[in-house]
C-alpha cells in the first residue's frame, strides 16, 4: 500500500532511522503529514483559493497542537537538523500524530537516545496512551521503556515469539531470561 493510503486507513508510524526533511522547519515537517488529509482539489492547489487557504490554516493549527503535545511548539520555526536527536524523535512522533491515527507504530523510538531522553520519551508515550487513547504498537530493545509503558508484551527471539504477557509475567519468564541473559550462572 502506498503511504498516503496507509495514513488514510488510520495508521501513523515512525521509523528506527529518523526521516525528517532537511531544509524545512519543524512546523513544515509536521505539515507534510497533514497533506493526505487536506480537503482541497488540484485546482485549489494551483491557485490560492479560499478553500485552500482555510485548509492550510486548519493544517497549521492541527500541527501546532501536536507539536505542543510533544513539547516542540517553541521550536516550530527551527530546522530539525539543528536540534538535538531527542527532539528530532519527538518531531517524528508529532508528525505521525498529525494524521489522527487509530494505531501508532513506533519502530525503536529510543534508538540513539541518552537515558534522560529515554525517560522523557517513556513519559510522552505514556501520556499519549492516556490522553489520546489510541493503540500504540512499540518495537523496542530498551527494556526500561518497554516495561515502563506496556500493558502487553510479545517477546521475539530470532523472529519467533517466545513469550507474551504482562511486564511482570515477562520479567519472570524463563524462556525470556534464557534468550536474553543466557543459561549459565550470572557472575557480577
Amino acid at each position: 500500500m502506498e503511504q498516503h493510503m496507509i495514513t488514510r486507513e488510520g495508521i501513523g508510524r515512525t521509523f528506527q532511522n529518523i526521516r525528517l526533511f532537511k531544509g524545512l522547519t519543524v512546523l513544515e515537517n509536521a505539515m507534510c503529514a497533514f497533506d493526505p488529509l487536506s480537503k482541497y482539489s488540484i485546482f485549489d492547489g494551483l491557485i490560492p483559493t479560499p478553500r485552500r487557504l482555510a485548509e492550510e490554516k486548519r493544517g497549521r493549527e492541527i500541527c501546532e497542537h501536536y507539536l505542543n503535545v510533544v513539547g516542540m511548539l517553541q521550536h516550530k520555526n527551527e530546522r530539525p537538523e539543528n536540534l538535538p536527536y531527542g527532539l528530532q524523535r519527538k518531531l517524528e512522533i508529532a508528525r505521525a500524530l498529525t494524521c489522527h491515527p487509530k494505531v501508532l507504530l513506533l519502530d525503536e523510538p529510543a534508538a540513539g537516545l541518552n537515558p534522560t531522553e529515554v525517560k522523557e520519551l517513556t513519559e510522552l508515550i505514556g501520556r499519549l496512551c492516556e490522553d489520546i487513547g489510541f493503540a500504540i504498537l512499540l518495537i523496542e530493545h530498551r527494556l526500561e521503556l518497554v516495561m515502563g509503558i506496556s500493558h502487553r508484551i510479545h517477546v521475539l527471539n530470532f523472529g519467533k515469539q517466545i513469550a507474551e504477557g504482562t511486564p511482570d509475567e515477562i520479567k519472570e519468564n524463563p524462556d525470556v531470561i534464557k534468550a536474553y541473559l543466557g543459561e549459565g550462572e550470572i557472575k557480577c
